[in-house]
Order: structure tokens, then C-alpha cells, then sequence
């Protein structure tokens, strides 16, 4: 597969079909962000955030020479937890953006994904283990698809279907190496979900996408109408533009796009979306970049995700995209994204409603000239939002942050 770098972008509206300017900023909304000792190591990465009733878990990566290891804490009253050991190994695959998760699901036992590789191709697997006694033991690990082939599976998504657990990932299964550095090979890579009950047994596993964009990040958010996926599609035509999927019950829907973008690009660009949903709102943002004029958008939606309303611009002048998104419980969002100005980058987020006002840009954290790889997080805890990303330094360590909501 070809992967492309970050695409390099300027200020205006980058979409064919986009309908609304860019909104004056509102001031009536504002954070005061406050920096938390992380639990993570030097040497630390890819963070992950998840958020369940019972709270927020941050999960990351730690290397030591051979060996990287899964850990993960959960946010309380008093900080972070002390961190707990999930798995580790020589035969991780780790990158920037398909990265592990920890999930707690309604009955609160904890479900934690991650890769693993083949050792001797570019092929990985998706590993899942449990744990019933709160992170103390877990089981031995397993894997949702049974295809055997050395190729990907990976970009997974968890969810907590009700009655047990729900996992969406890409899944190369059709695609064919190519005989060289230069030849991409054929074939399409695929979105496909299992179910599992509550004591993980399998009860399914199905295509939703036979053809979607090789390596961008999935999302899944769970309202009142059930389980919803959003990812990159990848048309015929080379078109990249961001679908969903609604599971109903007796299965997942026919994707729809979000909105009609129209990006056309013949590889890879590593920058999926993110979704939030509450009830029957539902938030989706996302990068683009038609015309090499790329910024981030978010859409609402207020009847489940089977409609979206005219998406909204979400940086101020340049975006490196990466972006995430919680909604809040007046039905507005924060949106997360990496903006670019000046040569040099910085997490920023902002509050956004339904009528398409955003409030001022707030800066997370700069990222210096590095443009850092990874994906900024954000979550909602209550009335708290935490924010995690990989900082950047002599030493590469994932580093948090909390602000109460106003």
C-alpha cells in the first residue's frame, strides 16, 4: 500500500460542496487546563483514551530494548492510578497511529486490544484479552478473525454492544503483496466486526466495507440507536471521504458518507475520523483535503447518524488533522486537532454547537516544529475533560492534562 506524509495545507474552505463559512469565534467559552503527573514512563507512546460509566482509562505504550509492554491507569478524584501491566513481548507492531486500547465494558471487566507481528512479512494480528478481576490477571490472548492470512488486521475499534463486545478493524484478508518496494500489489482492504457475549464467545464476524482507505484510524460510538462506525472509505475512483455504518441488530447498515468531500488521492493519509454520540446526537469529525487545501470538520447529526447537517471548519487557518471529539450534554462538541501555523504545530481544541458557532481555539500543548507523529486524545470524565498526547523531548513520554468544564 502506498502511504502518504502529512499533507501540508492552507486557510479556506477546502470542500467542493461546503456550505457554510467559516464562523466568527464566540468568547463565552473558555479552559483552564491544568498539567497532571502522567503514569507513563519515559519512553512511552501512543496513547489511547477510552471513557465508560465507571470513568476514563488511559492506555500507551512502553519500550525497554526488546521488549514493549501495554500499560494502562485510570482517572480518579485523586489522579491517575498506578499504572497496571497488560501484556508485553518482543513481537509488538507498534506505530503512530494504529495503536492498543483498554476498554471497561458495562459489567465491568476489562477488554484491551493490541498487534502483533508476523516476524517475517508486513503482516500483523489483532490480539484481545480479559480481565475479570480489574486488571489483575488477564487471559490468554485471541483473535477475532480466523482468515490465517499474513496480512493486516489492525486500526481496531471496541465497543460495549450491551450484551458483551463489539471489535471493528481493517482487514487485509483480499490484498495481494506486490513483487516489489514499488509495487503496491492488489486487492482491497476491508472493514469487518465480530460480537462476542460477556464471557467472549464468539457469536459473529462479518464484513461491514469491502473497500475502505488501507490505514486511517476507525472510530465507534454507541447512542441510544446502537453502535455506529465511522472510517474512510475508498471509492473506485481514489476517493477518500468519511462513511458510517449504524448497526441495527440484524446487522450493519449500507455506509453512507458524512459529507461529500470529494478528495480524490491515490495513497494512504494516515488520518481517520472520530465520533461521539449521545443519545440520538451524534458528532463526527474529520480531516480532508481536496486540492491539497486540507483543514479539520465536524458534523452533527440528530437522528442517530443517518443524517448530517453541513460540516464546520474546524481549525483557524491550517490543520494537520488527528482530530478527536466528545460531545457535551448540551449537545455541543469539543473538537480535538493538531493545528499548523508558522512551521510548527500544537494541539489545539474548541467548543462547537450544532448552529455551527465555535468558540475561541484554546492550546492544548505545542508541538514544536516537529509536527509530533502522534494522536492527540481528549475524553470526558463528568464535568472534566483529560487530554493525553506523546510529548516531545530528548525522552518521547506520554504526557496528560485535565480542565473542568465551565
Amino acid at each position: 500500500m502506498r502511504i502518504l506524509p502529512a499533507v501540508i495545507v492552507a486557510a479556506g474552505c477546502a470542500l467542493p460542496a461546503c456550505t457554510r463559512a467559516t464562523p466568527a469565534p464566540v468568547t463565552d467559552w473558555t479552559l483552564t487546563l491544568q498539567s497532571v503527573t502522567t503514569p507513563a514512563a519515559d519512553a512511552s507512546a501512543q496513547p489511547q483514551l477510552t471513557a465508560s460509566k465507571d470513568g476514563v482509562i488511559l492506555s500507551w505504550l512502553e519500550s525497554a530494548g526488546s521488549q514493549t509492554a501495554l500499560k494502562y491507569s485510570e482517572r480518579t478524584d485523586a489522579g491517575w492510578s498506578e499504572p497496571r501491566l497488560v501484556a508485553a513481548g518482543s513481537d509488538f507492531f507498534a506505530n503512530y497511529a494504529d495503536v492498543p486500547s483498554v476498554v471497561r465494558l458495562a459489567d465491568r471487566t476489562l477488554i484491551a486490544h493490541w498487534m502483533r507481528e508476523h516476524g517475517n512479512a508486513a503482516g500483523y494480528d489483532l490480539r484481545l484479552s480479559r480481565s475479570a478481576d480489574d486488571g489483575k490477571t488477564w487471559s490468554a490472548p485471541f483473535s477475532p478473525h480466523h482468515d490465517g492470512t499474513n496480512t493486516q488486521h489492525g486500526f481496531a475499534s471496541l465497543f460495549d454492544t450491551g450484551a458483551g463486545l463489539g471489535v471493528v478493524w481493517l482487514d487485509g484478508r483480499e490484498m495481494k503483496p506486490g513483487a516489489g518496494p514499488d509495487d503496491d500489489g492488489t486487492g482491497d482492504m476491508g472493514l469487518r466486526e465480530a460480537h462476542f457475549d460477556r464471557d467472549l464467545k464468539q457469536l459473529s464476524e462479518a464484513a461491514i466495507a469491502l473497500r475502505v482507505c488501507e490505514c486511517c484510524p476507525t472510530a465507534v460510538a454507541v447512542g441510544t440507536d446502537g453502535p455506529i462506525v465511522a472510517y474512510r472509505n475508498r471509492s473506485v475512483e481514489e476517493v477518500r471521504d468519511i462513511y458510517v455504518s449504524r448497526f441495527t441488530g440484524d446487522g450493519w447498515t449500507v455506509p453512507a458518507r458524512v459529507h461529500e468531500d470529494g478528495w480524490k488521492i491515490d495513497g494512504c493519509p494516515i488520518n481517520g475520523p472520530a465520533i461521539s454520540a449521545a443519545g440520538r446526537n451524534v458528532a463526527v469529525a474529520w480531516f480532508t483535503a481536496p486540492k491539497d487545501d486540507g483543514h479539520a470538520f465536524v458534523s452533527f447529526s440528530q437522528d442517530g447518524g443517518r443524517t448530517f447537517g453541513a460540516p464546520v471548519q474546524v481549525d483557524d487557518s491550517a490543520s494537520l488533522g488527528r482530530v478527536d471529539v466528545e460531545q457535551l450534554v448540551d449537545g455541543s462538541a469539543v473538537v480535538g486537532w493538531i493545528e499548523l501555523a508558522n512551521k510548527s504545530a500544537s494541539f489545539k481544541v474548541r467548543r462547537i454547537d450544532r448552529s455551527g458557532q465555535r468558540s475561541t481555539a484554546i492550546t492544548v500543548t505545542d508541538l514544536g516544529e516537529t509536527r509530533n507523529s502522534s494522536y492527540p486524545r481528549l475524553a470526558r470524565r463528568g464535568q472534566e475533560l483529560i487530554f493525553a498526547w506523546a510529548g516531545n523531548g530528548e525522552h518521547l513520554r506520554v504526557e496528560t492534562a485535565v480542565a473542568k468544564l465551565p
